[in-house]
């Protein structure tokens, strides 16, 4: 194995994963690695059209993929995807990246500082249709998952994403997982 991420990022939509990832690269100096983005690379579509076209298994398949390379490739802050952690084999290999010292962080929302943050658009495909009530569904299901395969839980709930990085970045710093 190579050198480990220094933070995984997991969460729900709206959480900042994305915009958190971006301060840490520039806060730690680190590059980012976001799984969706692989997932898009290596389908050759956005995953919008994966979930048309193939479906929410085979994009589901393309995902745990993903973040099992992203965890062995690469050193820096790995972004996953929403529902990333529902696997359970990406839950196992998210265990044995803790059990090597790595930190996973849940950056925890609220619905109501979600809902800005996402806007609720059509390129989420879980959230079609009533996109607050499904977001509050997909939260109530996930959150569990969520607190069970991170070692670092961040509340983004009124603070900006420089607060919550460095509120990551202190912990990291302070070994307190």
């Amino acid at each position: 194995m190579s050198a480990l991420p220094v933070v995984v990022l997991a969460g729900p939509p709206g959480s900042g994963k994305s915009t958190v990832a971006k301060v840490l690269s520039r806060l730690l100096e680190l590059p980012v690695r976001d799984t969706d983005d692989d997932v898009e690379v290596k389908a050759g579509k956005p995953i919008s059209d994966i979930f048309i076209d193939d479906g929410e298994p085979a994009f589901r398949e393309l995902e745990v993929a993903a973040v099992a390379e992203a965890l062995v490739e690469h050193s820096g802050i790995v972004s996953l995807g929403g529902g990333a952690v529902l696997h359970p084999l990406t839950q196992e290999n998210l265990a044995s990246y803790r059990n090597a010292g790595g930190t996973v962080v849940f950056l925890d929302v609220s619905l109501a500082h979600a809902a800005p943050r996402v806007g609720f658009n059509q390129a989420r495909p879980l959230l079609l249709g009533n996109p607050r009530s499904k977001w509050k569904v997909l939260m109530d299901q996930r959150r569990p998952t969520y607190e069970a395969v991170s070692n670092l839980h961040v509340l983004t709930d009124d603070k900006t994403p420089e607060q919550v990085a460095q509120e990551i970045v202190d912990s990291l710093k302070g070994g307190s997982k």
